[in-house]
């Protein structure tokens, strides 16, 4: 089964209760669909986040493959 290793920051590591995990993929899989699946619900009510694969930053339509390292980012506030 291929995976990935999902690292959660901010509000997404209080949601998950933990810092990262090991996350199955499902076939063709983007890192935007994975975000959807592990962060489920209406678009309106979820945290809007960047995402980065292997270090990069990405565009939500990334393909994910076995081993990649994924981190969803919260927007980071101050003022």
């Amino acid at each position: 089964m291929e995976t990935v290793i999902v690292h959660y920051f901010a509000a997404l590591r209080e949601r998950k209760s933990c810092d990262q995990e090991c996350v199955k993929l499902t076939a063709n899989e983007s890192v935007g669909q994975l975000y959807d699946r592990l962060f489920p619900g209406p678009a309106e009510t979820r945290l809007p986040v960047g995402f980065a694969v292997n270090q990069c930053y990405v565009p939500g339509t990334t393909l994910l493959t076995k081993g990649d390292e994924v981190a969803f980012i919260p927007p980071i506030g101050g003022g």
